[in-house]
């Protein structure tokens, strides 16, 4: 399943998995439909593909500059309406304006190609919409979009605006493929995408040269492609080595007494045992490790495994539903372990609101600047301002930071490349790219070897509320090797 921060991987796959076997699902690729749909062009006529963002900085759903209105997105699957077009939103400058601080080439001999016309950029962007888990990476089409709305409201490249088609992958490879298909002929490059099944693309987007600058990769297939990257760097390979390192550090022996537990679904099961494996190689020691079938909802007898245990410390992979399950199931038999350790994905209004007084001091590790802390961020500032825009009333989400992250890579890139650009020519680019924050957005990610970002820094649930422990810096301390 996914090559995010393996934890995170893992717990989208589990609430994949749990979600299919309550349907009794079985996602037949003959059964599934064709990826299409319409949106506004640069001069607002129809186009087929997918909901697209005018150079006005209006989506559809939006009205331009003076007024406000409606519509909708059929090629994503998304509706949005009414909002305004970015008339109240924000402007960045220097570092945080639409093309960054990236100086930009000349345009000397740039060349119209596929997805480039004389007016507009095409990129285009896949993210699993309908299906089993309806709106389940929506966020990360909603941040692309936010980005290329920004961006045309006050840049271009060589004289372009940017349009965005949008298609749906469905949580599904044949979906992911088709929309992949279209793509190769539609757009130039595809921005921010996020499918849970994102093999099926993978070869398609290699085969045609497109570039592909995800959200996150989510299969070793897609992490193979060479012509796709993601602003969310990982490796299925590598654990980052901070998240032990902040245990034995803070919290003694609570390493040496430590749990870990899974949903036996999807790539779960794998990713807890080896997780378990690369922190006891950082010196960490678990008595347990168990995993936990997806049709189970009577956590207890787990809990007293870990009371008999004398488990200090306990991590689970999950979805977020059952995060609050366990949380819940410790509260009420008095288990209170040393620390509760959560990936990103228990970081959603989800958890807080149904875990509540149960899911008081979990710990969660980010590598991402926290919506709290927006105040002192201005690329955040951005997002949340400008997702207002394109769907008011939008939760901003880990996949949509990382998604408008991706849509900023291609804009500074292209910009540098300039006359020179090409699939190729930004392809080469990308393989140069490291160390990529989006201007402090979220941690360094080494964006073109594809290795596992290895920055991590932690939040805590206090009355309600997310807080740093350990300051607000992320701790850096490479990656153990795994599997």
């Amino acid at each position: 399943m996914l090559q995010l921060p393996r934890a995170v991987v893992a717990s989208v796959g589990a609430a994949l998995a749990l979600t299919l076997a309550a349907c009794g699902s079985q996602l037949d690729p003959d059964t599934v439909a064709q990826v299409n749909g319409s949106g506004v062009g640069p001069n607002g006529e129809a186009v087929a593909g997918g909901g697209v963002a005018g150079p006005d900085g209006s989506v559809p759903g939006t009205a331009g500059d003076t007024g406000t209105g409606s519509g909708t997105t059929t090629g994503g699957g998304s509706t949005s309406t009414g909002g305004t077009g970015g008339g109240d939103a924000p402007q960045g400058t220097g570092d945080n304006s639409a093309t960054g601080s990236t100086k930009a080439a000349s345009c000397d001999g740039f060349e119209n190609q596929p997805g480039i016309t004389d007016k507009a950029i095409v990129l285009g962007n896949a993210s699993d919409i309908s299906g089993p888990v309806p709106g389940l990476f929506e966020s990360s089409q909603e941040g692309a979009r936010a980005y290329v709305a920004y961006f045309n409201s006050t840049s271009d490249i060589c004289g372009r605006k940017l349009e965005l088609k949008t298609y749906d992958s469905r949580t599904d490879a044949a979906a992911d493929q088709q929309a992949y298909t279209k793509g190769c002929d539609e757009t130039f490059a595809m921005v921010g995408s996020m499918s849970a099944f994102d093999s099926g693309g993978a070869s398609t987007a290699q085969g045609c040269g497109l570039p592909d600058i995800r959200t996150a990769a989510t299969t070793a297939e897609r992490l193979a492609c060479t012509t796709c990257f993601a602003a969310e760097a990982a490796n299925s390979h590598e654990f980052q080595n901070a998240v032990p390192d902040f245990v034995l550090k803070n919290y003694g022996d609570a390493g040496d007494h430590a749990a870990m537990l899974y949903i036996n679904a999807g790539a779960a099961a794998e990713n807890g045992k080896t997780q378990a494996a690369a922190m006891e190689k950082r010196g960490m020691h678990f008595d347990y490790v168990q995993g936990i079938d997806i049709a189970e909802f009577n956590y207890a007898p787990y809990v007293q495994q870990m009371k008999d245990k004398g488990i200090e410390y306990v991590q689970m992979i999950a979805s977020s539903a059952q995060f609050v399950r366990l949380a819940q199931a410790m509260q009420q038999q008095s288990f209170k372990p040393k620390i509760f350790m959560i990936d990103p994905t228990a970081y959603s209004p989800e958890y807080v609101e149904s875990g509540g007084d149960a899911a008081e001091g979990t710990t969660v590790f980010i590598n991402f600047t926290p919506f709290e802390e927006a105040g002192s961020n201005k690329e955040l500032q951005l997002y949340l301002s400008w997702l207002q825009q394109v769907k008011p009333g939008a939760t901003p989400s880990f996949f949509g930071l990382f998604a408008w992250s991706a849509a900023r890579l291609f804009v500074e890139r292209a910009t540098a490349l300039g006359g020179k650009l090409s699939r190729s020519a930004l392809v080469d680019d990308l393989e140069g790219v490291d160390d990529w924050t989006a201007n402090g957005m979220h941690a360094p990610q080494p964006v073109g070897s594809k290795h596992a970002a290895p920055c991590w820094r932690f939040i805590r649930l206090e009355n309600g509320r997310w807080t740093p422990v350990g300051g607000t810096k992320y701790q850096c301390s490479g990656v153990t090797t795994v599997g």
